[in-house]
């Protein structure tokens, strides 16, 4: 078992975590404590945009629906009015300089999340400075910026802060960082603007959230076709995500047979690591697949998904925007 498995088994299972997690968890602890009370006390400077600026995050390490939910409340809120722009750090990319991104971009240059929201037909701006980045989105004419992965990091104000947790694993054994998957404590919950909980139990005070497929879409042509077509078929499930078990679980769901074939979060893909010496179809995540269609075969299929949340969830983010006072 590998150090990763070995803490994840912690973190969310019943093993205990190593005995040296402990310190650093409270090291981590103390640091980021640190480093949000600069920020509150000004010695740290937020900066404040024009328009208002909405932040999606969680507080566990790993994947929690981030990104659809991005995709969808930039859709619902482009529907009510606002002309909304999505700002992300470009995690796994090479662009170091703020970017305000192509129609095409590269995805080994700005990372995959930002060309995935970028192909649902958002403006995406990228970089390790966050306010650098949202200025250009602000110069091509966006209205309302939404923070990808932001919520720890508070050089942005923000005016609404939207919380993902896995509905499944919830907070694990609810320790910081090494020995547990938090990022920041428990008690951050208490000031966010909304609690939204993609599958499993939904907690009091939390907005349900579904990812929702049904469909597969080929790499090579962009054809679409049922997922049911491989209803009791063996295919290779490809998944470089935060959580891959949730992308094998949604496709056993619906009948097919998996082989899983899990990599770490924002792999970079080369033609070698789909090479399973037969052809069975390869079923993969959308966020994966614009990785691999410069050298995609005919058995490539993505897996798309959707966000669902209540509409009374949008229509009181909009509330809470117009009172905002921008």
């Amino acid at each position: 078992m590998t150090l990763a498995e070995r803490l994840e088994s912690a973190w969310y299972g019943t093993a205990r975590a190593p005995w040296w997690t402990t310190p650093l968890s409270w090291l981590y602890g103390a640091l980021t404590a640190l480093r949000r009370g600069l920020y509150r006390i000004g010695v740290l400077r937020q900066v404040r945009l024009p328009v208002p600026v909405i932040v999606i995050g969680n507080l566990s390490v790993g994947g929690t629906g981030k990104t659809p939910l991005t995709i969808a409340l930039a859709e619902a809120l482009r529907q009510r009015g606002y002309t909304p722009g999505v700002v992300s750090r470009g995690y796994g990319g090479t662009q170091k300089e703020p970017l305000l991104l192509g129609d095409v971009p590269d995805p080994s240059r700005v990372g995959d999340e930002p060309c995935l929201i970028r192909a649902s037909g958002t403006p995406v701006a990228i970089g390790r400075d966050r306010p650098a980045a949202a200025w250009l989105l602000l110069a091509a004419g966006c209205d309302l910026v939404i923070a990808d992965d932001g919520l720890q990091h508070y050089a942005l104000a923000r005016d609404l802060e939207v919380c993902v947790i896995d509905g499944v694993r919830r907070f694990g054994n609810g320790r910081l960082l090494p020995a547990g998957p938090l990022r920041e404590p428990m008690s951050r919950l208490e000031r966010v603007s909304f609690r939204v909980c993609n599958g499993g139990a939904v907690a009091p005070g939390d907005v349900p959230m579904e990812l929702r497929g049904g469909t597969v879409r080929a790499l090579l042509d962009d054809h679409i076709q049922p997922l049911a077509d491989f209803t009791g078929q063996t295919v290779h499930a490809v998944a470089a995500i935060g959580h891959p078990v949730r992308f094998f679980a949604s496709l056993r769901s619906q009948g097919v047979q998996v082989i899983e074939h899990p990599f770490p979060d924002h792999h970079a893909f080369v033609a070698g690591d789909l090479s399973f010496g037969d052809s069975q179809p390869v079923l993969m995540t959308e966020k994966d697949a614009v990785k691999c269609r410069a050298f995609a075969q005919p058995h490539w299929w993505s897996v798309p998904v959707r966000a669902v949340l209540p509409p009374a969830f949008f229509d009181d983010v909009e509330a809470r925007l117009r009172r905002s006072g921008h």
